[in-house]
């Protein structure tokens, strides 16, 4: 077995290692006579009082630490593989799988599929369970690692068998009976596809995962994504607004069941079911605190009561300026700005509340100019709605020659995490070019879109 070399990348001022005189370059090699597997495994093992660490210094001199710390105190060690171990690719081969649908000539990391339980914990990440073995199962009960997110799609075996090609798929459910029996909190998804796990196969596997609550604390079901690069993959068809209006009603027939017994929800639409069939999304509290926001479950709806919130303090901002004007008093706030002229771009899938939003703005500030451009996905397909997969070019080629005064707003998910870099690598400063005006990176929240068009603070 290739030996894994966990080598410290960071310290942190202060911090216990380095006080012991840990530095960037040295190796770890046990905690209390242990090797570490993983991130796990010393996440673990550092919670004692009392360890022993042992370490290689860069000079190849092994040093045996004797550390006496608060319980679950951190070392303050960033390590340079965080995850202290390889990645796991996914085994499976799935009918919707969304990296077999990106173009050609992209990053590489853009097409590694993974399926990793420690990436569930640690990102979020949703798992098949069938990359797991009974070992992995155990690590979890004994670390009590939560929550584990698992991609179910259906509860039918041999249903599951044929949608994720893998002939292991049906019987790596058990692994969530395991998880259920020891008590390990879950969240669960299914990515729908039409006339395969949708109609009576998804009244079953809700039915079936029903039982595995309280553990299984939420499930969303989304709408499998089709870009225009599926050529040789399983011919899957786009749902229509009726189809939608059938998903939303047999969950939400669900929900109405469940909730007295268990206070949850349980089974969610993603937003893009409602805004497919022309709904409103479903009001705060019957999202269960947004359990499942990254899969695109109450996302409207956490936006627009954070909006709403926001503009109500600006209006209070305003009432009391202008009573203090009125008496004299020297302003305390800033005043929200009431002028210029500014546009803002987003996907399909958010444009209506975006546009709900700003014409509220408007109507609360009648001087300032305020166009709002829906962007179509033509690099993935019209398929495709969300702003997240919005490239730099369809973003370029759309609003030039546009009015777009003097600056222009684009919400943070277009750009990778942390980098002000598109999905197709065309930076924000290239697009600024292209487009000859100022962009500003707006915070997915209700709130940082006031800001960032009013001017308030």
């Amino acid at each position: 077995m290739k030996e894994r070399k966990h080598v410290v990348m960071a310290v942190e001022d202060g911090s216990i290692a380095q006080e012991m005189e840990i530095e960037p370059g040295d190796v770890l090699l046990a905690i209390d006579g242990n090797k570490i597997e993983d991130i796990f495994d010393y996440q673990y093992l550092i919670q004692n009082a009392y360890i022993e660490m042992l370490i290689r210094k860069k000079n190849g001199e092994e040093w045996l630490l004797e550390v006496d710390k608060d319980p679950d105190e951190d070392m303050g060690i960033t390590f340079e593989n965080g995850l202290m171990d390889e990645y796991r690719r996914c085994s499976n081969n799935c009918i919707f799988c969304f990296i077999d649908q990106m173009p050609p000539g992209m990053r590489k990391t853009l097409y590694f599929k993974d399926d990793d339980s420690r990436l569930s914990f640690l990102q979020g990440n949703y798992v098949t369970l069938t990359n797991m073995s009974d070992y992995d199962i155990e690590r979890i009960i004994k670390y009590r690692l939560s929550p584990i997110n698992i991609s179910f799609h259906t509860m039918n075996p041999q249903l599951r068998c044929r949608m994720l090609n893998n002939r292991f798929a049906g019987e790596a459910l058990r692994k969530a009976d395991r998880l259920f029996e020891a008590g390990i909190p879950m969240n669960g998804q299914i990515v729908l596809c039409k006339g395969i796990n949708d109609g009576e196969e998804l009244e079953y596997s809700i039915d079936r995962l029903s039982r595995y609550l309280p553990h299984l604390e939420s499930v969303s079901v989304v709408p499998v994504g089709l870009s225009r690069y599926r050529q040789g993959l399983y011919p899957l068809e786009p749902f229509t607004p009726e189809d939608a209006c059938q998903v939303i009603d047999r969950i939400e027939e669900w929900q109405k069941k469940l909730y007295p017994q268990w206070g949850l929800h349980f089974i969610h639409a993603s937003d893009e079911w409602y805004i497919m069939a022309g709904r409103e999304v479903p009001e705060e509290e019957r999202y269960d605190g947004y359990l499942q926001l990254e899969n695109g479950v109450g996302m409207t709806r956490l936006l627009w009561e954070e909006f709403r919130q926001a503009m109500d303090e600006v209006r209070e901002s305003l009432r009391l300026c202008g009573s203090e004007c009125a008496a004299g008093t020297k302003l305390q706030a800033p005043e929200p700005q009431a002028s210029g002229s500014l546009s803002m771009a987003t996907g399909r899938l958010a444009y209506p509340c975006i546009q709900r939003m700003t014409e509220e703005i408007r109507s609360l500030f009648p001087g300032l100019d305020i166009r709002l451009y829906e962007i179509r996905n033509d690099f993935f397909g019209e398929q495709i709605t969300v702003s997240g997969l919005l490239t730099g070019q369809d973003i370029r080629d759309q609003l030039r020659g546009r009015q777009l005064g003097e600056r222009l707003l684009l919400p943070e998910n277009v750009l990778r995490s942390g980098e002000r870099v598109f999905l197709d690598d065309m930076t924000v400063e290239e697009l600024e070019n292209a487009l000859q005006v100022k962009i500003d990176i707006v915070k997915s929240s209700g709130r940082d879109f006031v800001n960032a068009v009013t001017g308030a603070c």
